[in-house]
């Protein structure tokens, strides 16, 4: 009997030790920073749901603190370094907030470029996983990109053709965007979303880029009552980023990291572009319901009479490009490919 409990003692030993140490009793606590109110569609559509279902997958052995609004500290361009350097565990952020550091992700916000946040999103992931995931995205470990449904501008005064920019300030939400300001005439401003209604009502802008979807936490159509989109390919589109601390997710044991894996990744970036996109509906009828204008520019207008003024910029970018070693038109090609491929099979 005596022998009998010392073996139980020391199996028991045994197995604490394991449970200790082991991959069955790890408990992580994640902190997820990013620069939106809760409320808003991204957070409260996409991110929550994303750490909901990790959460659940992980049978309550890893947390997700979410933090909105730079509750964390910093700025929204600060972000990408927070993950870097481990101030978040988990950070979702605009890649353009740092212009220069990840050129590769801007062939899918060039002029007219998109048709279809989805597809978009699916070619985003497929070249990041071939073309970024060792280079520019090195010191981080990459949970999903996406881009948001078609940018649109939100003015004080209406915009029906590219002379009706002229002078106007004009927020701008990336190196591109901005670009393609200047090439319409108007003047951009950069600035990171959470800073729009306070630059909008007091008019140190006249309008912004944004997708409709953001437009409702934002309050933009109470601040402006004129918004211009078009249809076929958008004017532009932004790419973002769900990343995590790299150091972090190494340390994870095996079955918590087929957790975070599970739960990221090209079906998820895909499903991400489809929510943000779907959301543009929604509060799309918040300005109609306000009775705000909504100039809708035609296809055929929109190639014949703006596409040419901004085409440039895809020659420009190319030449860019080559000076980093990046084959810029091979991307090009890379992501319509891509793109095409995804609205040839779904």
């Amino acid at each position: 009997m005596t022998n009998r409990r010392t073996v139980l003692a020391a199996l028991g030993g045994a197995f604490a030790a394991v449970m200790a140490t082991g991959a069955m009793a790890q408990e992580v606590t994640l902190r997820l920073h990013q620069f939106l109110p809760a409320q808003a569609n991204v957070p409260k559509l996409i991110l929550d749901v994303w750490a909901d279902a990790v959460e659940k997958d992980s049978g309550g052995r890893i947390k997700i603190d979410r933090f909105p609004s730079m509750q964390l500290g910093g700025t929204p361009p600060e972000l990408i370094d927070q993950a870097i350097d481990g101030v978040a565990d988990v950070i979702w952020t605009v890649v353009g907030y740092t212009p220069g550091r990840f050129p590769s992700t801007e062939v899918l916000e060039l002029p007219f470029m998109v048709t279809d946040a989805r597809a978009a999103s699916y070619a985003y992931w497929k070249l990041f996983d071939a073309h970024m995931k060792d280079t520019e995205f090195k010191d981080v470990h990459v949970l999903g990109t996406w881009v948001h449904g078609p940018g649109v501008f939100h003015t004080a005064d209406p915009v029906e053709t590219p002379a009706d920019l002229q002078g106007m300030k004009i927020r701008g939400a990336s190196r591109m965007v901005n670009l393609l300001l200047e090439r319409l005439g108007a003047e951009p401003v950069g600035m990171p979303v959470p800073s729009i209604p306070e630059a909008l009502s007091k008019g140190v802008i006249d309008g912004a880029t944004i997708p409709w979807e953001v437009t409702e936490s934002l309050k933009v159509p109470e601040l402006v009552h004129n918004h211009t989109e078009f249809e076929g390919a958008a004017l532009y589109n932004i790419t973002f980023v769900l990343a995590m601390n790299k150091g972090v997710y190494d340390s994870l044991s095996d079955d918590l990291k087929a957790v975070i894996d599970r739960n990221s990744g090209l079906d998820f970036s895909v499903h991400a572009g489809g929510v943000q996109s779907d959301a543009d509906a929604p509060a799309r009828q918040i300005a109609l319901d306000l009775g705000n204008k909504i100039v809708t520019i035609s296809k055929a207008d929109s190639e014949a009479n703006w596409l040419p003024l901004v085409a440039p910029i895809y020659a420009d970018w190319v030449a860019e490009m080559q000076t980093k070693g990046i084959d810029g038109q091979a991307l090009i090609d890379e992501a319509r490919a891509l793109m095409a491929e995804y609205t040839a099979t779904n």
